[in-house]
């Protein structure tokens, strides 16, 4: 049956798109942290359909207010004052950090971090981009145009006139045997180099935890650093929020407040977990940033109701239930047993994260060079014994990646623990 299903899939969709695992897998339903295949197996998940199932597989509290909204009115369009986007739009900005802010509502973080390009390129008369190496911000023509992951640009060609500065990855790269604040100097002094050769850029957009380039992250206050930099010179800062948001990282609601020494962001991007699996992405911003464009503009599909409807329902439940301090402290927990697991798996260069937010970065035992074939020979092995992981990495996709959603228990994190272990001593 699967194997058919895989046949009609390759038939009719394009080469490009990517499939886990040998034998493919297809998810029918789910429960809490768990998911159910077509032949009836049950795996445990910590990928959450890349970090979007953000608090729990069928949510009661999200499926009712879905089916409720669907009974009434499932779209309308912008066109049409749409209460559920109104209620959604307030609870976002009230969460936001973001002074006098404006919510728009996409589809997905693709279209939000396109949003948030045309809006900083239009506010500031300017098409230069800064983005920072080993970024990912979508597939989109303009997004890929940003996007410093070689693995994710299928084309140079670009609107925009994007450069690279260093500091997404602490453990790589020429500054990455300095320590934390000699780091954050050089990556200050590489930016203002940047900055002394080109005309004034529109703004900076950056990833807080870099999510497909394998979970990396910079010293807490390298975005504080270069926010002071950028503001001398009227460069906005936009946080790409769209994997670090709601409080997925434990230790903040937002990822850029890890950096917040010198304020918020001009501009936040957001998607993936709000809805739960239901699509929604969305741009924060100030209203004279928001408000700058001087032409007329809708989105269709952009804060229908029945998807307003479940993202107010979910971000009500993950607020009540202190979804972001039981990242925190599952997550704690869990990246500490996985350290001490991977301290006995020579392929294992490094175990990091943030809350539940953590990657194991896989090389070739002795060395630094990456190993993505042990990468998903761990992502086979971990199927077979119940436990589904992604994978990720700017070099070679030789990290595995661990999302799980944000209700996770203690138990389940101590099994998923105790599988990927067996899976990573399999090596």
């Amino acid at each position: 049956m699967t194997k058919d299903l895989f046949a009609r899939h390759r038939a009719v969709l394009p080469d490009w798109l990517a499939l886990y695992y040998e034998d493919p897998l297809e998810i029918t339903h789910g429960e809490g942290r768990h998911v159910w295949d077509s032949a009836g197996n049950k795996y445990l998940d910590f990928f959450g359909g890349i970090l979007t199932t953000m608090t729990a597989h069928a949510l009661p509290e999200v499926t009712k207010a879905v089916s409720e909204q669907a009974g009434r009115i499932i779209h309308s369009s912008t066109l049409y004052l749409d209460r559920p986007m109104v209620e959604l739009a307030e609870r976002v900005a009230q969460v936001s950090g973001i002074p006098d802010p404006r919510v728009f509502f996409t589809t997905s973080g693709t279209e939000a971090n396109d949003t948030a390009l045309l809006l900083a390129t239009t506010y500031r008369r300017s098409n230069t981009i800064l983005a920072m190496r080993n970024s990912y911000h979508g597939r989109s023509f303009s997004a890929v145009g940003v996007t410093g992951n070689r693995g994710w640009s299928p084309t140079s060609l670009s609107p925009l006139q994007t450069l690279y500065v260093h500091g997404g990855v602490r453990t790589r790269g020429p500054y990455a045997h300095l320590d934390d604040r000699d780091f954050i100097d050089a990556c200050v002094a590489d930016l203002k180099d940047v900055l002394g050769h080109t005309r004034p850029p529109a703004a900076l957009i950056a990833e807080p935890v870099q999510g497909v380039g394998g979970f990396t992250s910079p010293p807490d206050g390298l975005y504080a650093a270069f926010r002071e930099v950028l503001h001398e010179r009227g460069v906005l800062w936009i946080a790409d929020e769209v994997q670090t948001g709601w409080g997925r990282t434990g230790e903040h609601f937002w990822g850029w407040q890890a950096h917040g020494r010198s304020g918020p962001p001009d501009i936040v991007t957001f998607a993936k977990g709000i809805g739960n699996g239901m699509s929604i992405g969305g741009v924060i911003a100030r209203a004279e940033i928001m408000n700058c464009l001087d032409a007329n503009s809708i989105s269709t599909f952009g804060g229908t109701q029945v998807t307003m409807a479940a993202g107010l329902s979910n971000l009500t439940y993950l607020l009540e239930h202190d979804l972001q301090g039981n990242a925190r402290r599952v997550g704690g927990m869990l990246i500490q047993r996985l350290r001490a697991a991977a301290a006995q798996v020579p392929h294992v260069r490094e175990v990091r994260g943030r809350g539940l937010m953590i990657g194991v970065e896989l090389t070739r035992p002795g060395t630094d060079e990456a190993a993505p074939e042990a990468a998903s020979a761990v992502l086979e092995e971990a199927r077979a014994g119940g436990l589904l992981i992604g994978k990720g990495g700017g070099h070679d996709t030789s990290v595995l990646r661990i999302a799980p959603p944000m209700s996770l228990t203690v138990a389940e994190a101590e099994e998923g623990a105790a599988i990927l272990e067996r899976a990573l001593r399999s090596l």
